[in-house]
């Protein structure tokens, strides 16, 4: 049996890193305000979803990318706030650089094409 190789990852995978590691370059956030921000950046074209945002959130902890601690909000409510790790600083950096190259590679094709 022939073995498909391993496809190589979708350039748009990974933009939700991109998003939450930038928003936390901004300083220390909690789920919900990472995501708000987003929407907020955005113009209310980009949203987090919660089933998408916290898995992602827990793989970039697992990675190093970024600390979490509980903590008590300024509404008196208990929730996790993530901070950008040295690491993620670094892979913020990747990101951006990776992102650069897909967006200009997508303009050389809506000039061009």
């Amino acid at each position: 049996m022939r073995q498909t190789p391993p496809r190589k990852p979708d350039a748009l995978q990974g933009t939700l890193d991109l998003l939450v590691l930038k928003t936390l370059s901004l300083g220390p956030e909690h789920g919900y305000g990472i995501a708000a921000h987003v929407q907020r950046a955005s113009d209310d074209l980009l949203r987090m979803e919660e089933g998408s945002l916290y898995p992602a959130l827990h793989r970039m902890e697992q990675a190093g990318w970024i600390t979490a601690s509980w903590q008590i909000t300024d509404n008196n409510r208990r929730a996790r706030v993530y901070r950008l790790a040295r690491a993620g600083h670094k892979r913020l950096s990747d990101e951006q650089a990776r992102w650069d190259r897909l967006a200009d590679g997508v303009g050389r094709v809506m000039r061009f094409a």
